[in-house]
């Protein structure tokens, strides 16, 4: 599964559905899908999320890992996971716009 997230002031951003369902929740969200902020939502949203990341930046948050990846220690962190996000959230809070996501 693939969850987009949409705002007219960024460009579309696709994540593993497991990815952005554990973004969406650190950011205060239930996790349902499709969902959405509205545009007064998304700085509280945005605090939340910059929260979660600098008190565990290096957690791993990778899709389902292959026993070898895991074993080698290869992982993708938080912080670099929820970058794009927490740029669109920064975008949209900015312009006044909500955001959207939905399965694709």
């Amino acid at each position: 599964m693939l969850i987009q997230f949409q705002t007219p002031a960024y460009a579309t951003i696709t994540m593993f559905g497991d990815v952005a369902l554990t973004l969406i929740k650190l950011m205060g969200h239930s996790g349902t899908v499709p969902g959405a902020l509205l545009a007064s939502d998304i700085p509280a949203a945005l605090t939340q999320l910059q929260a979660a990341v600098a008190a565990h930046p290096e957690q791993p948050l990778d899709p389902a890992t292959t026993a070898t990846a895991a074993a080698a220690g290869q992982h993708v962190s938080l912080a670099h996971r929820a970058q794009p996000l927490i740029a669109l959230l920064q975008a949209a809070a900015a312009a006044g716009n909500s955001v959207l996501w939905e399965q694709v």
